[in-house]
């Protein structure tokens, strides 16, 4: 479960895909391992500055080229993207092994298995540079005894109502506020980008389905000694695509609490315009009535993802959910996760 990230250099790769919701591995790892970043890949936006297209990261250059931004004396080249399907776009390819001829390591989140590709792993060989799959895990095939919900630590899953959502975001914010308040608070990566940030985890989505529940059992056994974990959602429960995961991240880590995570105004599934989305209330129903069949459960709290919003927009997003739901609401990085959290105490008892 662990990963290890041994590189203090990191260049972004996102190529045509630097935005808040395309480079959805990249803009994370900017934000929270910003230390270790000094610049972004990126012909199609080259010389801007990054502020202009992702806000809350550091001021990094962007560069069209490898040769360009090697003046940088970077360690390795993080591929920023998480499409559907994780297959490596052709576009990065050059990028990769233009990295690799210079001596870069290549850290991937997709499915698409460096490992497999032999150009690179001549490349890598030849050059002495590594490959990292983020995504493999080994073969885990432990099946779920429904122990998750004995453990010491209370159990906190971010879920959502679609995908890309903020889920993530939403579980490092919570487990930030938990530790300031003085809790021994632990995130638990279930992604490839939470993997890269917090340095351990399983990339659930990679597991056979057979043994997801099983996985995120050991990712909350791992951890069973806390006083909280929150674990970081994936999918979404009513997703067409990417139920399954979610279901599986249910049974097998049995949350005490669940705090919803929504996008105000998306009304279809991402990338799925024919699947709209259920009302919020109806997935609150799901969520619990799936999760009650092995624990009691419930959803406590929602959290928006109102980037790009106006912030008068967004405090009306939050009026209005407050009150179809009943709920306490905040987005965790406008507004803080002190309310979300305070929710999700009074509901454990901790």
């Amino acid at each position: 479960m662990l990963f290890e990230l041994p590189y203090q250099r990191l260049l972004i790769l996102t190529e045509g895909s630097l935005s808040m919701f395309s480079a959805k591995t990249g803009v994370p790892v900017l934000r929270y391992r910003g230390r270790d970043c000094v610049g972004v890949l990126d012909s199609h936006c080259a010389g801007r500055p990054i502020a202009e297209l992702v806000d809350g990261v550091p001021d990094v250059p962007i560069y069209a080229t490898v040769a360009e931004a090697m003046e940088q004396r970077p360690d390795a080249i993080l591929i920023g993207i998480a499409p559907s399907g994780g297959r490596l776009p052709d576009m990065m390819r050059r990028h990769l092994t233009d990295g690799l001829r210079n001596g870069l390591s290549i850290i991937s989140g997709l499915h698409t298995m460096l490992r497999e590709d032999e150009e690179l792993v001549g490349l890598a060989e030849q050059h002495g540079a590594r490959l990292h799959d983020v995504r493999d895990s080994g073969r885990i095939m432990h099946i779920a005894r429904g122990q998750a919900r004995y453990t010491r630590a209370k159990r906190v899953l971010t879920v959502g109502t679609d995908c890309n959502s903020g889920k993530m975001v939403t579980a490092l914010e919570l487990s930030k506020e938990a530790v300031r308040q003085g809790l021994d608070a632990r995130f638990v990566a279930t992604g490839q980008t939470g993997i890269m940030i917090e340095g351990w985890g399983i990339a659930i989505d990679h597991v056979i389905s057979d043994f997801t529940p099983g996985a995120a059992e050991l990712l909350v056994q791992h951890v069973a000694d806390s006083d909280m974990c929150i674990i970081e959602g994936q999918g979404s429960i009513g997703h067409p695509a990417y139920s399954a995961v979610m279901l599986g991240l249910l049974h097998g880590a049995c949350p005490d609490a669940m705090v919803l995570v929504h996008r105000p105004g998306r009304v279809l599934h991402n990338d799925w315009p024919d699947c709209p989305l259920a009302p919020i209330r109806q997935q609150i129903a799901l969520y619990e009535s799936a999760l009650a069949v092995l624990h009691p459960g419930k959803v406590v709290a929602v959290a928006l993802n109102t980037a790009r919003m106006a912030a008068e927009d967004a405090e009306s997003a939050v009026r209005e959910i407050a009150a179809e739901t009943g709920l306490p609401v905040a987005d965790p990085i406008r507004h803080g996760c002190g309310k979300l959290l305070a929710a999700v105490r009074a509901h454990v008892g901790i």
